[in-house]
C-alpha cells in the first residue's frame, strides 16, 4: 500500500492519500490549542481538523494526560480545566488506546532497541496497537521508520510531499 506521507510543500501539510490510521502525539495537539504557537498552532489545527475530517486520528491516555498538564499549567495562556476536559472528551471519539501491562513490557523493547526515552516507546507501541501507519510528531527523527511506524514531523519543512511504502 502506498502512503504519502508528509509534511509541509510551501506552508501546507500535505497528507496520507489514503485513510490510514494516523497517531497524534501530545505535542501536537498542545500547539492545536496554544494560542501563544503562532505558526505552529495554524499547522497542527490544520492536521487535527483534517484527521477529524477522515476520522482516521488515533491518540492514547498518555497524550490525553500529558494535554491536559500542559494546557493547564506549562503553556503560556494556559486553559481553563473545564476547557480543557471538552477538548479532551471530544477526543474520545478517535480511535484511543488504553495501554495494558504488557504495552510497557513491549514499550520495553522499543526503547531499548531504538535507544529512545520509555515514554516515546509507549507512543510507538499505541500506535502499533491502534494499527496506526504514521506518527505525527515534533519528537524523535522525522522520517525514521520505528517497528515498520513512520514518524512525521508536521512542522519539518520539505521541498515536496513523499510516496513511501510503510
Amino acid at each position: 500500500m502506498v502512503l504519502r506521507v508528509a509534511l509541509h510543500v510551501r506552508g501546507t501539510i500535505c497528507m496520507p492519500g489514503n485513510n490510514a490510521y494516523q497517531f497524534v502525539d501530545s505535542n501536537i495537539v498542545v500547539y492545536a490549542h496554544d494560542l501563544s504557537a503562532g505558526d505552529k498552532n495554524r499547522r497542527a489545527r490544520e492536521l487535527i481538523e483534517s484527521l477529524w475530517e477522515s476520522r482516521t486520528g488515533c491518540l492514547s491516555l498518555q497524550v490525553l494526560q500529558e494535554f491536559y498538564v500542559t494546557v493547564t499549567q506549562k503553556v503560556p495562556i494556559p486553559l481553563e480545566p473545564t476547557n480543557a476536559s471538552t477538548i479532551i472528551n471530544d477526543l474520545l471519539f478517535w480511535r484511543v488506546h488504553e495501554p495494558r501491562s504488557k504495552d510497557v513490557i513491549e514499550a520495553i523493547s522499543i526503547q531499548q532497541r531504538y535507544q529512545i526515552s520509555f515514554w516515546d516507546a509507549m507512543i510507538i507501541q499505541s500506535a502499533i496497537q491502534l494499527g496506526c501507519q504514521v506518527i505525527w510528531s515534533e519528537d524523535l527523527n522525522s522520517e525514521q521508520l520505528y517497528e515498520g511506524i513512520r514518524l512525521a514531523n508536521p512542522f519539518h519543512p520539505l521541498s515536496e510531499c513523499n510516496e513511501v511504502n510503510p
